[in-house]
């Protein structure tokens, strides 16, 4: 029988080339999305895979999101977290609002998935848990207390809760990617990208969504079994830690 997958943020960029390996391999994916319902529409016409809309950073949504996605596909073996937002700004600039949004969607949601799931993990003796933090979660970025903070708050999540499972055979590990090729850097302009970013990234290129989706789909696999509790840096070497 095929294995159960939720992908948060998973009908665009990183979180849609993840979908779409996932189903590649075999897997019934479930994407999540919060509010742009065109693209999801569009994603799931072009791909099959199931979509489905709640905001991640509700507890009681994700309740109720993954109830409807186990009652749809079957019980969830295997959890990758993308789902995440900017709100980017000065700390002496930034609002309540900013900083809340962001440590509630990019890190509370951890919680919020993880924990109607992990019950049944255990009980099966098998999970994957796949979360995806950010190269500015390692090192920090000027302008992203909020993002850097809670992307590497879901580092330390990674490895707590690898340790908590590690017996039940359940796997928890981390990606931090760094630029990326999606609508986000996309949008920066391009003598920004040639002359500022890129430069800084030793493989001298950005990476490609597929990239990260390549390595999700090794540490869910079974190959992946004595790796618990690890980060994973895909950053062209730009960091090393």
């Amino acid at each position: 029988m095929s294995r159960v997958a939720i992908v948060t943020g998973g009908t665009r960029g990183i979180g849609a080339a993840i979908s779409k390996a996932l189903k590649a391999e075999g897997y019934k994916v479930a994407a999540t999305y919060a509010g742009n319902d065109e693209a999801a529409a569009k994603f799931k016409a072009e791909t099959g895979v199931n979509v489905y809309k709640w905001d991640v950073s509700s507890y009681d949504a994700c309740v109720t999101g993954i109830a409807q996605v186990v009652a749809d596909l079957g019980p969830v073996e295997v959890l990758v977290n993308n789902a995440g937002i900017t709100r980017d700004g000065m700390l002496h600039k930034m609002t309540p609002e900013q900083w809340y949004a962001v440590i509630n969607t990019n890190l509370n949601s951890l919680f919020n998935m993880c924990r109607p799931v992990i019950e049944g993990m255990r009980e099966r003796s098998f999970g994957r848990i796949v979360n995806i933090s950010s190269i500015n979660g390692q090192k920090g970025q000027m302008g992203q207390t909020n993002y850097s903070a809670a992307k590497a708050g879901d580092i330390g999540f990674t490895k707590a809760l690898a340790q908590e499972n590690a017996a039940k055979g359940v796997t928890v590990n981390v990606i931090c990617p760094g630029y990326i090729n999606t609508e986000m850097v996309q949008a920066v302009p391009k003598d920004v990208l040639e002359k500022a970013i890129i430069p800084q990234i030793p493989v001298r290129r950005l990476g490609e969504p597929e990239e990260i989706a390549r390595a999700v789909v090794f540490l869910a696999s079974d190959a992946a079994g004595f790796i618990t509790g690890s980060t994973l840096s895909a950053n062209g070497g730009q960091y090393m830690s």
